[in-house]
């Protein structure tokens, strides 16, 4: 064989090892970058952890009952400080805003507009993050990577209103299926209201920003541990936890319903609306009792109750002694107060007229001897009389 056939041998295979390295090389690559991307963006967080904190909606054949609520969290108040606090971020501790603002701007998680009544969780009506930035005045800057299909701003921590969000919008959606015979309450989506007054001052402003599903924000919000309360400084709570386990106090302003009308728009006097806020807490915590038949047990317990609750609204419940469900005696036996001195009135009372008889007697008996006495004395002065004459 020529030399240069030999030679020509050579490069070609030399050309085939290398065109089998390099593809295999620039997939290792790519692994590596996006395998750094996802670490760099949210840590601890994967694709799996998406799926696995991702709720499957419930079929409508098995729902039976279903209501939606709206609630309004009001951060002022010491059972929500916990999704405030702290208003800087430290290096284990951030607000709930920050988290969900960085989550934004980084495109992990889609925001949707906030449409006043009707939410729609639709591509028609995603945010544009660029506009809602420059919308509410944020500063930002484009960040590294972004591209005009998947944006990304980097926002200062100084630059982030941290301190203005003082509300949350919550919607709720409380239904009983006939899989588990249970009422759940699942937060479909929550919405950050920024709180600003003008130029002039004044009564501050509430200006809802977007709409963003909890299902989305599950995973990244089981990574940040809070603080409950003051008294315990190990943060064994999440954000996650803080919803699903109603940790929080927020105030009913709406329920869906057919005019798509608020509560204040429907009960416009203060008490009718507070009485109307409370008629639907009490349907949401009794509702699951109701379903249910009473045992006997419980039965006498809820009568026994009814008739303590009447007699102490007739102001006899200081007189009245209810026994213990279950006894074989009788339910309600009365008890006066003032027994001891009653007997005691009684048997003064008794002794009195037993020694007023006595005295009686002896007043009848002396009077008797009086008399016979004044008989015979007369007797004899007639015996002494009818003496003398003879």
């Amino acid at each position: 064989m020529p030399r240069y056939m030999r030679k020509l041998r050579s490069i070609l295979a030399i050309c085939l090892m290398v065109g089998a390295i390099v593809p295999s090389y620039s997939q290792v690559m790519r692994r590596k970058d996006r395998k750094e991307k996802d670490e760099s963006s949210t840590p601890g967080v994967t694709f799996r952890m998406k799926e696995f904190y991702e709720i499957q909606p419930e079929s409508d054949a098995n729902k039976m009952w279903e209501k939606v609520v709206y609630r309004q969290i009001d951060l002022t108040k010491g059972q929500n400080m916990a999704l405030y606090y702290p208003e800087e971020p430290t290096e284990d501790q951030t607000s709930l805003f920050r988290l969900i603002m960085k989550l934004v701007t980084d495109g992990q998680v889609t925001v949707y507009e906030y449409l006043d009544g009707r939410e729609l969780f639709t591509e028609q009506y995603k945010v544009n993050v660029k506009e809602m930035l420059d919308r509410f005045h944020i500063l930002y800057t484009e960040g590294k990577g972004s591209t005009e299909k998947n944006p990304k701003f980097v926002i200062e921590e100084s630059d982030v209103p941290s301190n203005e969000v003082l509300t949350y919008y919550v919607i709720e959606n409380w239904e009983f299926n006939s899989n588990d015979s249970r009422l759940k309450n699942n937060v479909v989506a929550i919405c950050p209201v920024l709180h600003r007054s003008d130029d002039f001052g004044g009564e501050p402003i509430r200006y809802p920003m977007f709409w963003v599903k909890m299902a989305d924000l599950r995973p990244y919000l089981t990574q940040q541990n809070i603080f409950i309360d003051d008294d315990n400084n190990l943060a064994r709570y999440n954000f996650d936890d803080f919803f699903q386990m109603g940790m929080y106090d927020g105030e009913i302003y709406k329920t869906r319903n057919l005019r798509n009308l608020s509560l204040m728009q429907m009960f416009p006097d203060p008490d009718e609306l507070k009485h109307a806020q409370d008629s639907i807490e009490n349907r949401l915590a009794s509702f699951e009792e109701n379903l249910w038949v009473p045992t006997r047990e419980e039965m006498e317990e809820r009568a026994a109750a009814a008739e303590e609750a009447r007699l102490r609204a007739e102001g006899k419940s200081d007189d009245i002694v209810v026994k213990e469900r279950g006894s074989d005696e009788e339910a309600v036996e009365e008890e006066s107060a003032n027994e001891p001195k009653n007997k005691r009135s009684v048997r003064k009372s008794s002794d009195s007229k037993k020694d007023k008889e006595k005295s009686t007697k002896k007043k009848k008996k002396t009077k008797v001897k009086n008399s016979s006495v004044g008989k015979s004395s007369s007797n004899n002065a007639v015996r002494s009389v009818r003496r003398t004459r003879r």
